[in-house]
């Protein structure tokens, strides 16, 4: 390959393949897999080629002795050609798989195969290099090109090929070109051979089409080529065939940060701890350790991290720098590992240094939900609702606390011996919550609640999850739209978050929506939405904005509806007071295992908020500003699923009404232990029907009657993809018509 154009690495490639030939009486193949090539090859060997590189990769047959011939092309000398294109109109447009998996089969025919490669890396090169005993990338003695070699070599680098791979040939040397000396000290590579100027020489070969080496065998020009294949044969060539080679090459030419590959299969970073303490570390963690040691002392990682700044190009160019650092400390430190830990140690150390470590690969596995790491040496994932304990783990808990630090010091938190534990999110919304020593007895806690990729929908709810029937996410969406307060009730984990998320899209994209979260999570894709964050204390302890003040300033930000992430403390009392003055159609939730006692959860938050204020008056406020609960659970499959949806009437006495309007009933467990159930409409209709249907908007009565309920269709887990469930009135979905929505200026609902 060359460092840059016009630098004759295309000459180099024809002569080096016939001096081998010659020096090693060896059967050689030539290639020309130039990017660029315009049949480059062809006019330097002489040989018109009968089969290009596409040729090959297309070829159906088995590839042996016979078939060889019909593929290859033959010089009057005995050496073998394959051509990139057949004249300079084609270009070259072969599948790198393919080609590759052919060439192993002709490998078998052969001592030497010499790849002109080019300038340009594509897959198809990568893949070649990946392949090879040895890169030799030819250079002339110019700044200019020296300048475009160390570049390249830079980039391979990073790219995880080793140092060693590089074999530098000076091409056109003279008394006026730079010192090879001083090119090798650039390079930090040693020079195997120079080749002297003589353009007389070099042009007649190039116009006669035949290699200098064949016509010019006594001149000083061919005479280098033989030192060079003395030397690479000699010695070079067989240490170079025990190094361990880079693997997926296009993947890591693309830096990608936050990007990971599958789950390693093993515990590449176990630390076993028992009752005494800590047990023995493995070789590969302590090597692990030791190259983050020498990465540290090579580069500041802290300053360069927080010199970036969000921006994706210094993202980029660091990562790229770090790669190549550590590539450099692996192949000093671990020579002789083999290439899939060596690839694998690069990844996990370029992770601890730049990313979260070993949860980066659990952070892309799309069925992990939910990430748990208590101390070091134990991470438990979520999949599929169940609990299990992953194979992947810290090297210590000085690095987990690292991890912990460079999530939350990005968003202008703190964590440390005076706060010891800290809400934060993701840069993809999900939250985290962090707790470390002295809190933390055995090392730091990690919780991390991922965010979905892919956005949940109420399709989603219905087809994928079984979590409700689309009758039922049909009457949400009017109740949405038409402005109802909703509470969502639901235990830790049951999926309150991710419901408020879908509901919230049924909000009028003409609204104003304020948000406010403890760790913004919400994801609403209206345009009109303002996003507010709470503030822990400063290290003063002063500056502290909290969930309550951001609710009651939001009241002066004009808002059509407030949704508040989660109602945690006092803030349940201003939250109350706000859908009582005309913020109807607002959102929070609450901790609470069901509708009932999700209303007691409320009053007992408002209780916190220290106005001392009378139970009734509390509870008043409750009727008057919530029309209705949805409460979600955890079952004990691992299912989530809408497990009522209640309507909160009024008060009767001391007593917060309520009249449950669908329910799910569980009956039992199939074969594979899944909740079987059915969805239940209760026979009651709610009493804000007929103020819907003052507004032009009409619901069918009979979707609240058992007759509906009794046609509802059982409900069992499926896999994602299935067809819906059948639900509702014999005669198919109760059909909804829907007005433009209407502004509501009351309370949105009848409080009797």
């Amino acid at each position: 390959m060359g460092g840059k154009g016009g630098v004759g690495k295309s000459v180099f490639a024809a002569n080096f393949a016939f001096t081998l030939m010659f020096e090693m009486r060896a059967k050689t193949l030539l290639i020309d897999l130039d990017a660029k090539s315009c049949g480059d090859q062809n006019v330097i060997t002489g040989i018109r080629p009968q089969k290009t590189a596409i040729d090959i990769a297309n070829f159906a047959s088995t590839i042996n002795a016979n078939t060889l011939n019909t593929l290859v092309s033959p010089h009057p000398t005995g050496l073998h050609f394959i051509g990139a294109v057949q004249t300079p109109d084609q270009t070259l447009d072969v599948p790198p798989d393919l080609f590759r998996k052919q060439l192993f089969a002709i490998s078998q025919h052969y001592k030497f195969i010499v790849v002109d490669i080019g300038c340009d890396m594509t897959p198809l090169q990568m893949g070649m290099i990946e392949d090879s005993s040895a890169v030799i990338i030819v250079t002339t003695p110019e700044v200019l090109a020296v300048n475009q070699t160390r570049k390249a070599m830079n980039d391979l680098m990073a790219a995880t090929v080793p140092a060693d791979l590089f074999q530098i040939v000076l091409n056109k040397v003279s008394r006026t070109g730079l010192d090879p000396r001083a090119i090798s000290q650039g390079l930090r590579r040693p020079i195997v051979g120079s080749i002297p100027q003589d353009e007389t020489t070099a042009y007649g070969a190039l116009q006669r089409s035949t290699p200098f080496v064949l016509t010019a065998q006594n001149t000083p020009l061919a005479a280098a080529y033989h030192e060079i294949s003395r030397k690479l044969t000699g010695g070079i060539l067989q240490k170079l065939k025990a190094l361990t080679r880079p693997q997926n090459l296009q993947a890591a030419m693309a830096p990608a940060p936050g990007a990971a590959a599958q789950l390693q299969s093993g515990p590449s970073s176990m630390v076993q701890r028992g009752a005494k303490g800590p047990k023995q570390l493995d070789p590969l963690t302590l090597l692990k350790m030791q190259i983050h040691t020498e990465l540290i002392k090579e580069m500041d990682l802290k300053k360069d991290l927080t010199g970036t700044k969000g921006d994706p190009a210094k993202e980029k160019e660091l990562r790229t720098k770090t790669t190549r650092v550590i590539t450099q400390l692996v192949d000093k430190l671990g020579h002789g590992l083999p290439r899939d830990q060596r690839s694998r140690i690069i990844k996990e150390v370029l992770d601890e240094a730049l990313g979260l470590g070993p949860l980066e690969d659990l952070l892309a596995d799309p069925g992990v939900t939910e990430i748990m790491v208590n101390g070091c040496d134990k991470i438990y994932v979520e999949k599929g609702g169940k609990l299990t304990l992953s194979t992947v783990t810290f090297t210590s808990n000085l690095q987990l606390r690292n991890v912990i630090e460079r999530i939350v010091t990005p968003l202008g938190r703190r964590i440390d011996e005076k706060t010891p534990y800290c809400d934060a999110r993701l840069a993809d919304g999900s939250r985290v919550n962090a707790v470390i020593e002295p809190l933390a007895i055995d090392g730091p806690a990690l919780t991390i609640r991922k965010f979905p990729s892919d956005r949940i929908t109420s399709d989603d709810y219905v087809n994928r999850f079984n979590s409700l029937t689309q009758p039922m996410v049909d009457f949400l969406k009017i109740c949405v739209e038409q402005g109802l307060n909703i509470i969502i009730s639901g235990g830790t984990g049951s999926g309150k978050t991710t419901l408020l998320n879908v509901l919230s899209t049924f909000i009028p994209t003409n609204e104003r929506i304020i948000t406010v979260e403890d760790a913004a999570e919400l994801q609403l894709k209206q345009e009109h939405v303002v996003r507010l964050e709470t503030r822990p204390a400063n290290m003063e302890g002063t500056g502290e904005i909290t969930i309550r003040d951001l609710v009651r300033n939001s009241l002066r930000m004009r808002p059509d509806r407030i949704v508040v992430g989660e109602c945690r403390d006092g803030a349940a009392l201003d939250m109350l007071a706000a859908m009582n003055t005309g913020h109807d159609g607002s959102m929070t939730t609450v901790h609470a295992n069901n509708p009932r006692e999700g209303i007691s959860r409320l009053e007992t938050l408002c209780l916190m908020a220290g106005m001392d204020l009378p139970v009734r008056a509390i509870r008043e406020q409750i009727a008057g500003a919530v029309n209705m609960i949805v409460q979600i659970s955890r079952l004990s499959d691992g299912s989530r699923r809408v497990t009522s949806i209640t309507e909160v009437v009024g008060m009767q006495g001391e007593t917060v009404t309520l009249q449950e309007i669908f329910r799910f009933k569980e009956e039992g467990f199939d074969k594979n232990r899944k909740i079987v159930g059915t969805f239940q409409a209760m026979g009651l209709i709610p009493t804000f029907i007929e103020k819907f249907e003052a507004r032009g908007v009409t619901i069918p009565r009979n979707l609240f009657t058992t007759s509906a309920a009794d046609s509802a269709s059982r409900q069992t887990p499926k896999p994602a993809g299935l067809a819906r469930p059948r639900i509702g009135a014999p005669s198919g979905t109760p059909r909804i018509t829907r007005p433009n929505p209407v502004k509501k200026t009351g309370s949105g609902g009848d409080n009797t």
